[in-house]
């Protein structure tokens, strides 16, 4: 038995007063990829940051890397993203920071201590998303997908048992784009799970995963055809 991630059931997903998805009912197991589609509006980022906690679910169950969604409390958050890595469409890199700065704040944040551990670390992700020689850089010496590059590479620091990607290649041009993707099929090829918000539907067809859609205050699956 694979072991669940995150699981929502019959859950109702509101912005303010407006209710954005009623419902959904979803599970992931670890190791999976999985695409969440929709248009504007349509609800991904409001899945996303319910997810995060940013938004409180007030209906339904909703279970996430052995957090109760339904009971989280203010005081929980920060140890629940502890347990998850984000990565955002805009990057939010420090520009006041070097890459190893902006990763050495964040172990820090997250209570690592030791000098050497830290710099191993940030090595060791930086490495896996290809930017090993990079770490001096400040991130308006970067390009786009480079930037993007740090940004999955800050995700991994903490060992997440689940990274949620919302648009993360919104920003980018479709060949950086393409290059980015292949640096989180790697992570998920080395056994992370990914949940990945995108409108961007050349991908999909390039690196056919499960996915879900949300339309109409709906989330369901989508089967691709196999042509």
């Amino acid at each position: 038995m694979s072991e669940t991630i995150l699981q929502l059931k019959n859950a109702t997903i509101y912005q303010g007063d407006s209710m954005v998805l009623s419902d959904v009912n979803f599970e992931m197991k670890k190791g999976d990829f999985v695409y969440l589609i929709g248009k504007t509006g349509s609800g991904k980022s409001s899945f996303m940051k319910t997810l995060y906690g940013d938004l409180k679910l007030t209906e339904g169950e909703g279970e996430i890397v052995d957090f109760n969604l339904q009971q989280l409390k203010e005081k929980d958050i920060p140890f629940l993203r502890r347990k998850l890595g984000i990565v955002f469409q805009d990057f939010k890199l420090l520009p006041d920071r070097t890459v190893s700065g902006n990763l050495e704040f964040v172990l820090k944040a997250t209570g690592w201590k030791e000098k050497d551990k830290i710099k191993t670390r940030i090595e060791s992700v930086l490495d896996k998303v290809g930017m090993k020689t990079k770490g001096h850089k400040f991130p308006h010496e970067l390009s786009g997908g480079e930037q993007q590059r740090i940004a999955i590479a800050r995700a991994l620091l903490n060992e997440p048992e689940l990274i949620l990607a919302d648009e993360p290649t919104g920003n980018l041009d479709p060949q950086t784009s393409v290059e980015v993707m292949e640096v989180l099929q790697d992570i998920n090829k080395n056994g992370n799970t990914i949940l990945m918000a995108t409108h961007d539907y050349a991908l999909l067809l390039k690196y056919p995963s499960k996915t879900l859609k949300c339309d109409a205050n709906k989330v369901f699956e989508v089967v691709q055809r196999k042509d």
